[in-house]
């Protein structure tokens, strides 16, 4: 880590209280991720409420995607110097107000207003997040750090989607948006508390972003999160008719199923955070073969219910990974400009998620089931490929 970085650490943030800043920023993961994915249990309530297609409502989830992925380069670029503990704290008051206004909308056109405001948030926020381990933990424990406040995305997977769905069916889903608000302000409160002092010490210019790509092990990572995340979510998009045609398993089963997935997740995430500060060049690579081989057998070795659920849980511990790994990645590869290379990493990841459930979708529409699995496992080799060809590169070792 360079000097800069230790000093502002050493300076701002104390033994004691680093910790929780970092579990502070995890908390504000979490609901990011929460808030982007809630609308998935709630489209039928809303469509209803608002006289639209599920198809449409489904809109409210695409398009804080798609407005993250800009956002992600854009609100560091557009912020210059401003500190970054402001800058969390607004963005998390941007998303206090939208999931308000989603809660108050009268109709669908307001909401899904609303819901753009989502995503600016999230690119921002996620952006700034994603590069602070250096920043609010100690050089040996920026790993570990790291691999918290990721873990804020394993677990909304795990615990903020499925109760915020359940708030929405016993209530009502305005309701579920209105929780979230709250929730969003008391991380405001939270940030507000205890993050120390944040000031960039060099603004996030449009030269510096371009600037990233003459970096290979930026250039590597970014690739690997493309085919990596494009991958996963072509394949995982489809999971609920995966397990239920080719795994055989009752439908009711499945709810509970993802939230072994989840738990996986999260335990995967935590291991991947150990194992980057030892091993990063094969962590990564481990992890893209893992998900590779993992997709690759559910036509051969998922066709019973057997083999389906462990082949999930495998899939759910390596993708658990995936976060921690990749943005250690971005982080070693570009010291110098971390918050750069962190917004181009989170831009594309946002993007890809969207791109990897249009993928899978053209794909289960024109081909058997099994043609989705495929692909996936493709593209995720391609990333193993891609990350193999970097083991050259001495800091990403």
């Amino acid at each position: 880590m360079p000097t800069s970085d230790r000093t502002l650490t050493e300076r701002d943030v104390s033994a004691k209280s680093h910790w929780i800043a970092v579990s502070a920023v995890a908390f504000g993961t979490f609901l990011l991720v929460t808030a982007e994915q809630l609308p998935i249990g709630l489209l039928a309530p809303v469509g209803s409420a608002l006289s639209v297609s599920e198809g449409a409502a489904g809109l409210m989830v695409t398009v804080p995607s798609v407005v993250a992925a800009v956002a992600a380069p854009a609100v560091p670029v557009l912020v210059g110097r401003l500190d970054r503990r402001l800058l969390l704290i607004a963005l998390m008051g941007l998303m206090t107000l939208a999931n308000l206004a989603s809660a108050l909308a009268p109709d669908y056109q307001l909401l899904i207003t609303a819901r753009v405001l989502v995503g600016v948030a999230i690119g921002g926020f996620w952006a700034i997040a994603g590069g602070l381990a250096v920043r609010l933990a100690p050089p040996s424990h920026v790993p570990r750090a790291t691999a918290i406040i990721f873990g804020g995305v394993g677990a909304a997977n795990v615990f903020g989607v499925p109760i915020g769905t359940m708030i929405g069916g016993l209530a009502n889903w305005r309701v579920a948006f209105g929780a979230l608000s709250v929730l969003a302000l008391a991380v405001l409160v939270a940030l507000l508390i205890v993050l120390p002092p944040l000031t960039a010490a060099q603004p996030v210019g449009l030269r510096r972003l371009a600037g990233q790509f003459r970096n290979r092990g930026v250039r590597v990572g970014i690739l690997a999160t493309f085919l990596i995340v494009t991958g996963h979510f072509s394949a995982y998009t489809f999971i609920g008719p995966v397990l239920r045609d080719l795994s055989g398993i009752d439908e009711h089963l499945i709810g509970p199923l993802l939230f072994g997935f989840g738990m996986a997740g999260i335990a995967g995430n935590f291991i991947a955070g150990a194992a980057v500060s030892k091993r990063l060049h094969r962590t990564v690579l481990s992890i893209a073969v893992a998900l590779g081989v993992t997709v690759l057998l559910y036509p051969v070795a998922g066709l019973t219910a057997a083999g389906g659920v462990t082949l999930l849980v495998v899939w759910g511990l390596a993708y658990g990974g995936v976060s921690t790994s990749l943005q250690t990645w971005m982080i070693k590869s570009a010291p110098q400009a971390v918050e750069e290379a962190s917004a181009l990493w989170v831009a594309v990841f946002n993007l890809s998620i969207g791109l990897g459930a249009l993928a899978g979708g053209a794909i289960v529409d024109a081909l058997p089931l099994q043609g989705v699995l495929w692909l996936a496992g493709v593209l995720l080799l391609a990333a193993g490929a891609a990350v193999r060809g970097a083991r050259r590169n001495e800091s990403l070792r």
